[in-house]
């Protein structure tokens, strides 16, 4: 080892959702741990930002996911305690569309298989009971009511400066270029500012991991996303106990939404926007009128009372595996290289627990969590 590199335990690559829960988990351990982030902590570069990200127990995904999100509830509820920063704020969740149609048929079939409390109603019923909503009479809907939204920002605040407090380090504004493995099988990393070797390196770099590691090429692909708030005409049927958060199934497509918090607006975003592959490093970060009319078109047929002035646009990047479920593994040829990557847009509510499994693999190379459906090995 060079005279000049910092030796830790585990080296975190990416301070975002994924990244900051990382260190935490660590360095609640006892580990020595460094954080790298290429930029501010927290930023609106990547994934992990946007005000409110919706959090839910029915999962449509997959009921595989249900044992994951219930452990990142109790861990976020842990990380406000420990913090005094509140993080879930529960607000229900309604997951909708045609009969038969799978965020309605998947998000019942989770609740039933995991005795998670829910309704099943028409979309009458919940345009009755909700009156922001404006759904097709005939649509089937799951309300769950346990629903709502983490606020990203926040988290992230409230991970890092927990891990600060554990003992972690982290450095914000420092680019890692590459890494190696050494010869007595731990890691060098080079950034911009230094070089550092550790036992361990955690990727959770989001739309940049792909770029920190071969194995990930085709695995881990950054798409271009989009997001509106529109200002409600009629602002109390849009606040957070009146307003579900949603997903919603369509002839348009895909769509999610959240009620009004923080900032002026009525949030929504429609999955995989426009199929926008993009490099993270280059790619239109300012949302274009075409961005938002396609958001405003889909608002004021399903939400009219919600689609006033726009108040905000933003953009933001999924980061999507070939089959939209996470990679949580250590790399095939690298087994002291933890990664977390793929959340495909789905990934934010899981970060709490995300970090633990992350940080399991670093230590442990293996977790006791259920994560065999998010190996690499199910590519080759």
């Amino acid at each position: 080892m060079d005279e000049t590199d910092e030796r830790y335990d585990v080296v975190v690559v990416g301070v975002g959702g994924m990244g900051s829960a990382t260190a935490f988990h660590l360095a609640d351990r006892g580990h020595d741990v460094l954080g790298l982030e290429r930029y501010d902590v927290p930023h609106a570069r990547g994934s992990s930002h946007g005000i409110t990200r919706i959090i839910r127990r029915a999962y449509y995904e997959h009921p595989s996911y249900i044992p994951l999100v219930e452990r990142a509830y109790d861990l976020w509820d842990d990380l406000a305690e420990r913090t005094g920063r509140p993080v879930i704020h529960r607000t229900g969740s309604v997951d909708a569309g045609p009969q038969g149609d799978v965020v309605f048929e998947g998000s019942r079939r989770s609740c039933e298989e995991h005795d998670i409390p829910h309704e099943v109603l028409t979309g009458a019923e919940v345009n009755d009971r909700f009156p922001g909503y404006d759904l097709p009479a005939e649509y089937r809907a799951l309300y769950q009511p346990d629903g709502g939204f983490v606020v990203p920002e926040q988290a992230i605040i409230g991970h890092v400066r927990a891990a600060q407090a554990a003992g972690a380090e982290i450095r914000a504004r420092e680019s890692v270029r590459d890494w190696a493995e050494t010869p007595d099988g731990g890691v060098r990393v080079w950034t911009d500012r230094g070089t550092y070797v550790a036992d361990g390196l955690v990727l959770a770099a989001g739309a940049w991991n792909a770029k920190l590691a071969d194995a990930l090429d085709g695995l881990a692909v950054p798409e271009r996303q989009v997001l509106a708030w529109f200002q409600p005409e009629t602002p109390a049927l849009f606040d957070p106990d009146a307003f579900p958060v949603w997903n919603l199934a369509t002839p348009e497509g895909r769509f999610y939404g959240l009620p009004v918090y923080d900032v002026p607006g009525f949030k929504l975003g429609k999955y995989h926007h426009l199929g926008e592959g993009v490099d993270p490093d280059d790619h239109e970060t300012e949302p274009s009128r075409a961005d938002e009319l396609l958001l405003r078109d889909f608002a004021g047929k399903y939400f009219p009372e919600g689609a006033g002035p726009t108040m905000r646009l933003a953009t933001c990047m999924f980061t999507n595996s070939p089959d939209e479920h996470f990679v949580l593994d250590t790399l095939p040829e690298h087994p002291q290289v933890a990664v977390g990557a793929g959340f495909s847009g789905h990934g934010f509510k899981f970060a709490s627990v995300v970090g633990e499994v992350l940080a399991d693999l670093a230590v442990d190379g293996e977790s006791e969590h259920p994560i065999d459906m998010f190996g690499l090995d199910r590519f080759e």
